[in-house]
């Protein structure tokens, strides 16, 4: 096992009803021509733990050269991690029509039912190995299992040819999504699609689909979510809490909030603001979600935090605590999780539940500079350590 050490810790204030800490650690660097992208984990339950992070080569620059996946674990809760290795069935290849096909943006979950991970995303492909083709865009995924310690290749989601609205449902995905796996194990995925082909604007839905521990399989949606900017609502993230279930939406201009009472459909979507009314300030990108017993939380990005130097303001990490009833996030709760170092951090990160003392933050350094560009870059950890434990965590 190779060692990364933690290299800060942040003492944090009280954020509502509990207090946490954060502490800082590297979980791999770059080596090479290539950096590491859209890296998340999951726990597979054990003595000891496991935690795998998926990762993704790609290239320098530009944003969507997406090439092999690997895979990096840890069985002492992040103190040392292996060596990334590649995941040799998902390996980026040629199509008989000339085109290269790969998954990318994945989310790695643990389906508690089966024991197995569900790694959902989406498909990119590239004309001639080198033009990215958004037309080859599916809603894809993998299978791991840990008892045979085996990946799957690369499967697509079978979905209705058309919407509610009579719409053919064009370039599905759900990639750089947070799904809500259901107590009696079946799966709430978010995912985007466009209703025209003319338009790049993206509708987001909510589906429910089982999962008997190699077949994903769609059984119905409900809201069709849009806005009226230039690519609509995308790369949303479900949660259900406290009864409810909420939905968090990245557009161009801004972020949005639904919420539901039975995970699929949902109330019209609100621009997500601060407790005293003014614009959060998230846009062009992700948020995702945190849930402790005590309270739910929004990760996100923002402007107005001196970060005007930064890629589509995407450093540093935030976590806020969420108001309910109004759906915003309380400013005063507001709390770096990951600080900026003028580079993104808000292109690709995601959320585990370590246990109930810890909540795990991972985010990949993209977007540098085009005069930083030959440094190499981190997968980075923010563990979330709770002061009083998350009641949550099963």
């Amino acid at each position: 096992m190779m060692r990364f050490l933690v290299f800060a810790t942040l003492l944090v204030g009280s954020a509502g009803a509990e207090d946490y800490r954060i502490e800082l650690s590297t979980i791999q660097t770059s080596v090479g021509d290539l950096y590491w992208a859209q890296s998340r984990a999951a726990l597979i339950p054990g003595e000891p733990a496991r935690v795998i992070v998926t990762t993704q080569e790609i290239e320098k620059a530009g944003s969507h050269g997406y090439r092999n996946v690997f895979v990096t674990e840890t069985t002492d809760g992040a103190k040392t991690w292996s060596s990334p290795k590649e995941i040799v069935s998902l390996r980026r290849a040629r199509m008989p029509e000339g085109h290269d096909f790969v998954i990318g943006d994945v989310c790695p979950q643990t389906h508690v039912k089966t024991g197995v991970v569900l790694a959902h995303g989406k498909t990119f492909g590239f004309e001639g190995g080198v033009k990215e083709n958004r037309g080859f865009e599916r809603v894809s995924y993998s299978t791991y299992s840990p008892k045979k310690d085996t990946w799957s290749g690369l499967k697509l989601l079978e979905l209705p040819e058309k919407d509610h609205e009579g719409f053919t449902i064009l370039e599905p995905n759900s990639g750089c999504h947070q799904r809500y796996d259901l107590p009696n194990g079946e799966i709430l995925l978010p995912i985007r699609y466009r209703k025209n082909p003319k338009s790049r604007q993206y509708t987001t839905m909510v589906a429910r689909c089982t999962f008997d521990g190699e077949t994903l399989t769609y059984h119905e949606h409900g809201s069709e979510l849009t806005f009226k900017g230039r690519r609509g609502l995308y790369e949303p993230s479900v949660i259900g809490y406290g009864g409810r279930y909420y939905l968090t939406m990245r557009a161009d201009e801004s972020a949005f909030v639904s919420v539901s009472d039975d995970g699929l459909n949902y109330t019209p979507p609100v621009e997500w603001k601060f407790d005293d009314g003014k614009v959060l300030g998230s846009y062009n990108t992700q948020q995702h979600w945190v849930a402790h017993s005590d309270a739910l939380y929004l990760v996100y990005t923002r402007k107005g935090a001196n970060n005007d130097h930064v890629n589509r303001h995407r450093a540093p990490i935030f976590m806020g605590r969420v108001d309910l009833e109004r759906l915003c996030v309380i400013r005063s709760t507001e709390r770096i999780l990951l600080p900026e170092n003028g580079v993104d951090l808000g292109g690709g990160f995601g959320v585990l539940d370590f246990n109930a003392g810890e909540t795990w933050v991972i985010s990949t350094e993209m977007g540098f500079p085009e005069d930083r560009r030959n440094e190499p870059n981190r997968i980075l950890l923010s563990k979330i350590l709770w002061s009083k434990p998350n009641k949550l965590f099963k």
